[in-house]
């Protein structure tokens, strides 16, 4: 029974020395980095890129550095959404349980670009029309309670706090014969994401760029109807002012 009791000691010393291995190894960086690429490409339906990930579990800590999330086709080259540094503050107390906590997911200084053709749809809205799309229904709704043998296995994580901080938009509207205006937006805050089950990890992805790029949409939106609003005061302007100078040379030949 001693010998027993001492190999199972051997194999947990074992395990646990391999999970250790493991949390602090590169190769959970580069699967955490495939898995951006996959399931952004998938649930965006554009080209999604990643530099480089740097996940310290240990520590409850993580940043995932230089991602880009492309423009679709028939728009500029320029990415539509690109960022220079994520940063995560992780729960430790919640890894060894479901569902995992992100206490905050902090997005500094991205550059968004919302670009409008000239029926005065836009890029953003692409994106976002495929997320909304790919994404599960029960997802969309910011939960998910999918059990399908795909889902089934993967960890479900919730996020109590999502900040996009320094927002750089651009808002391209030289398609509908304005120019590019530019403005740095106010921080955007988004609490509890995942609700209290969490969502499967690999919905939650899908579902932080949707809530980021509809907050973003909302700013770009407000931009577009001012200058509308601007174009059709200047019209009536114009208008007003060449009915005047009709009335004006009208009197000027009578007299």
């Amino acid at each position: 029974m001693k010998k027993l009791m001492l190999i199972l000691l051997s194999l947990i010393i074992l395990v646990a020395g391999g999970a250790f291995w493991f949390l602090n190894s590169d190769k959970l960086n580069e699967i955490i980095a495939e898995q951006i690429k996959i399931q952004g490409s998938k649930f965006t339906e554009q080209v999604v890129t990643v530099a480089k990930v740097d996940m310290q579990l240990l520590h409850g800590a993580g940043t995932i550095n230089n991602l880009v999330l492309n423009n679709p086709k028939g728009y500029s080259a320029t990415p539509l959404f690109s960022l220079n540094e994520i940063t995560l503050d992780i729960n430790i107390q919640s890894l060894s349980g479901e569902p995992i906590v992100i206490d905050a997911i902090v997005i500094d200084k991205p550059e968004v670009l919302v670009e409008f053709n000239e029926t005065g749809g836009s890029n953003i809205q692409e994106v976002l029309a495929a997320i909304n799309k790919n994404l599960p229904q029960s997802a969309n709704n910011n939960t998910s309670t999918d059990t399908t043998n795909n889902n089934a296995e993967q960890p479900r994580v919730k996020v109590k706090k999502f900040i996009l901080t320094g927002v750089a938009l651009r808002v391209d509207l030289t398609k509908l014969g304005n120019t590019t205006h530019k403005k740095v937006l106010p921080d955007i805050h988004l609490t509890n994401i995942g609700g209290e089950t969490g969502l499967p990890a690999n919905e939650l992805g899908g579902v932080m760029i949707k809530k980021a790029l509809s907050a973003i949409w909302q700013q770009a939106k407000k931009s577009q109807q001012k200058v509308l609003e601007d174009k059709v005061k200047d019209k009536v302007k114009d208008k007003i002012k060449d009915k005047a100078t009709k009335l004006f040379d009208k009197w000027k030949k009578g007299n």
